[in-house]
């Protein structure tokens, strides 16, 4: 799967229409971000695992304008029963207890909280956090998903920031299923040129102009122009949390800590 050349396609895609509508949110309407550094790259890889048979990864990275973050989401494994399932960026971290009751609620710095439910036609009324509600829950067993939130961000000093939280996929019913921190990898460079046939949705398959780097960033992970992890010098802290069927998410509004 060429996991770079799909990103970048999203990369350099349409911004999201958003509508008119009275604020859900104690704090007003979710901002769009803006000057999100280009080519900060955060991965979150869910863990093999005994306990459920999902794998999957998260990529998420910054649009190339700057306004708003590009993700690629895959996921494997679901089971045939018990969806549509639904996946957030929560506030905190797994813990090193490898609990993702420990992840507390969604990323949410407007506290807005969970009701009414999101409405994806009006996104910027929705939790921050809340990527299915505002790109769509998932309804097979293998899901992937490419598309541009404006919502949350790459740059660290804001609430919307990512990098330091984590992804918890869930049952319809809440169930934690998998989750995974959010690390900072490196990405080779590639310069994103469409054809003359282009799609109106945006999708094409970028050309790469990649070149070695000197020395990898953050958790030294390299991605090749054609997804592959080429070295990896660390790997990130991830875990499974025990079924619970019916958990309820934690009460905890984000701060942007």
């Amino acid at each position: 799967m060429r996991v770079p050349s799909i990103l970048a396609a999203f990369v350099t895609g349409g911004l999201v229409l958003v509508g008119a509508q009275s604020s859900t949110d104690l704090f007003g309407d979710a901002a769009v971000t803006r000057n999100n550094p280009i080519g900060e790259v955060y991965i979150a890889t869910l863990p093999d695992s005994t306990i459920t048979a999902v794998r999957g990864q998260v990529i998420a990275t910054a649009a190339e304008d700057g306004i708003g973050v590009a993700f690629v989401v895959t996921f494997s494994g679901l089971p045939t029963s018990g969806g549509p399932f639904i996946y957030h960026v929560h506030d905190q971290p797994v813990p090193t207890s490898g609990n993702c009751t420990g992840a507390l609620a969604h990323l949410d710095p407007y506290i807005r909280g969970e009701t009414p439910p999101c409405d994806a036609t009006q996104p910027a009324t929705c939790q921050v956090g809340d990527l299915s509600g505002k790109h769509g829950k998932i309804n097979e067993t293998t899901f992937m998903a490419s598309y541009k939130d404006l919502y949350t961000s790459t740059v660290p000093t804001i609430g919307a920031f990512l990098g330091n939280r984590s992804i918890v996929i869930h049952y319809a019913n809440k169930t934690r299923i998998s989750c995974a921190n959010f690390t900072a990898s490196y990405v080779f460079p590639f310069v994103a040129t469409p054809p003359s046939n282009t799609s109106a949705n945006g999708t094409y398959s970028p050309q790469c102009n990649c070149t070695s780097p000197s020395a990898p960033r953050g958790n030294g992970t390299y991605v090749s122009s054609n997804g592959t992890l080429v070295a990896n010098e660390t790997t990130s802290s991830v875990a499974v949390a025990p079924s619970v069927t019916g958990e309820s998410e934690p009460s905890q509004a984000s701060g942007g800590t």
